[in-house]
């Protein structure tokens, strides 16, 4: 018994590390998030395309909505963790998340949602390496493509064609700012049709979209 264990924690650390060698060159065939929108909703809208082809809006204003620390953090944003904390202890509940683009790419290509330390510590690890491993660029890339956007819409490219009909890279900086509005929670806002306090989420994301340089 204890061989076959030994065997098996052997396969999964070398699966584990092609899965990431191969994440430096490849997008993920598919994440369980994916495939769990294929159970819940019946499709999966992606389209993955190369960094290039994003273009810079977009970037921007996820940048500027989810993390603006992205390019100077190590992967965790120490805080932003802090304030989420503060905010979560005076509301009682959980109602702010401190992951950086980092954390939410490793939680997304390798992993599954959910709110348990196994998965947390998971996070962590996997946010780690693929810091080191991947870079910046690889890490927004990747985290652009992967991302729910919508009900069974995953990434930008299907996201820009799902609410605008057009490619990532034409979207102007307010189509770009709507689409980034609904992040983290794409299954509750729709950007065709705005509440009030997705309206002045996008207003925010707008303004801080000028404050972001892309490296």
């Amino acid at each position: 018994m204890w061989k076959f264990i030994k065997r098996l924690i052997f396969v999964l650390v070398i699966a584990n590390i092609l899965f990431i060698v191969l994440g430096i060159f490849f997008n993920p065939p598919i994440t369980w998030t994916q495939l769990g929108s294929v159970f819940k909703y019946g499709k999966l809208q992606r389209d993955y395309i190369p960094y290039d082809e994003m273009g810079s809006n977009i970037k921007k204003a996820v940048i500027a909505s989810e993390d603006q620390a992205f390019f100077s953090h190590n992967g965790f944003d120490y805080k932003a963790i802090e304030k989420a904390i503060k905010k979560n202890e005076k509301k009682g509940k959980v109602v702010r998340g401190g992951s950086t683009i980092s954390q939410q790419t490793a939680k997304n290509v390798f992993l599954w949602q959910g709110r348990s330390w196994i998965r947390k510590g998971l996070e962590a690890i996997y946010t780690f390496i693929i810091e080191q491993v991947w870079g910046k660029e690889i890490i927004l890339e990747r985290y652009l493509n992967v991302i729910e956007m919508g009900q069974g819409v995953f990434g930008i490219e299907a996201a820009a064609q799902y609410y605008y009909n057009k490619p990532a890279k034409d979207l102007t900086k307010t189509e770009a700012a709507w689409i980034a509005a609904v992040l983290p929670n794409p299954k509750k806002y729709d950007p065709k049709n705005p509440s009030p306090y997705l309206r002045k989420k996008h207003s925010w994301i707008l303004r801080q979209m000028n404050h972001i340089v892309l490296k």
